[in-house]
């Protein structure tokens, strides 16, 4: 019993999260952007904020316990899809309830893909070969997270800024319901391959140094104690239901503190995907920081591959359900920053081993990512 009421009081984002929910439905009103000023606005987008994000730090625990319990690549996978679950919520969520924004998902989705392909990757490799020199990971895993990921953001991201069949960036009927069905099915397939047919190629090579394969300060592989597994999915599950209640009031504030402040449109789906994402990169530059190489490629590209192939088919899905317009082709420097970026990964993850200059390069393309947006191109 007080092994269960220790782990209860750890629970305490829980019930924060669901407390403010309940209050901000009570009191929501009285607390609109127009009624409470810029300076209050501020204040109540950052407790929203801070609130949210604990959640997701209780979600990405839960999900690395259940890591420990199944094993990888389970466990990876278990961390990817709840943190992209969040996404995937978020984005819907604000579509089919808040104001017509047709370019939140392809921003979102956008960000999600920059902060991860070049932020989190660059940082992570910089990190780890100044420790470590020279790290090795699986190129068969890491190629087959690219050989998914590039079709799908290319015919997503990419194709529409040039076809003509809809207009504005959009995708026509026909389109939509090929990219929804090319997506699902690749992604499909690469979770059978990654779970059931050739899980190894995704784990740690054995050449690497056992000395630090599984030193991360805790336990387990990823630091944490398990305990029981239905504790662990009742409690995931119950931390990513009023994420996705709490969504429409984010957007509220976000939207009105971008508009204030006079910060580019794209600057909102920015600041939800470091929301979404901070927890899941704090645990790749952890595991590369420890030399586990192979588990920050799982985390990072596994969150790029999960973050086309299934929030393209969703936001396209909730679209076409709510009847709003969607558009998901990036503008000309989005295209050359997104292709640049796609270009670098492949050369990056070519070999089996990686460097800290290949991290400076992705860093470089994350800070002109960063530019661009405050340069109003996106």
């Amino acid at each position: 019993m007080p092994h269960l009421g220790k782990s209860l009081v750890r629970e305490w984002p829980i019930a924060l999260i669901w407390v403010s929910f309940a209050l901000l439905t009570l009191w929501g009103s009285a607390l609109k952007p127009e009624l409470v000023g810029n300076a209050g606005s501020f204040l109540v987008l950052a407790v929203i904020f801070v609130v949210m994000l604990a959640a997701v730090f209780t979600v990405v625990h839960h999900a690395e316990c259940l890591a420990e319990i199944f094993g990888e690549p389970f466990g990876t996978l278990i961390l990817t899809l709840s943190v992209i679950g969040i996404e995937v919520a978020l984005i819907t969520a604000v579509m089919l309830t808040g104001p017509n924004a047709p370019t939140l998902a392809r921003d979102t989705m956008f960000s999600v893909l920059m902060i991860v392909l070049n932020g989190l990757v660059g940082l992570s490799l910089l990190l780890g070969g100044l420790r470590h020199g020279l790290q090795v990971f699986n190129l068969s895993g890491a190629n087959a997270y690219l050989v998914v990921l590039l079709p799908v953001a290319v015919t997503s991201l990419i194709l529409p800024t040039f076809t003509t069949s809809a207009p504005g960036g959009g995708l026509s009927g026909l389109q939509t319901v090929f990219q929804i069905a090319m997506s699902i099915v690749l992604y499909a397939i690469f979770l059978l391959f990654q779970t059931v047919q050739n899980p190894k190629v995704f784990q740690q090579p054995a050449d690497g140094t056992e000395a630090d394969l599984f030193d991360d300060g805790g336990p387990g592989e990823h630091g944490h104690t398990p305990g029981n597994a239905i504790f662990h999915i009742f409690a995931l599950l119950l931390t990513l239901l009023p994420l996705v209640l709490m969504s429409k009031k984010l957007a509220i504030y976000v939207d009105h503190g971008i508009t204030q402040v006079g910060a580019p449109v794209a600057m909102g789906g920015f600041i939800v995907a470091i929301m979404i994402l901070t927890p899941e990169g704090l645990a790749a530059l952890s595991a590369a920081r420890h030399n586990q190489l192979q588990r920050a490629v799982n985390i990072c590209l596994g969150s790029a591959l999960a973050t086309i192939g299934l929030t393209v088919p969703a936001v396209l899905a909730a679209a076409w359900f709510v009847d709003r317009p969607i558009e998901l082709g990036l503008s000309p420097p989005g295209v050359v920053i997104l292709s640049l970026s796609l270009g670098i990964s492949i050369a990056t993850f070519v070999g089996s081993r990686t460097n800290s200059l290949q991290g400076v390069v992705h860093l470089a393309v994350f800070l002109a990512y960063i530019i661009l947006i405050f340069d109003g191109d996106f």
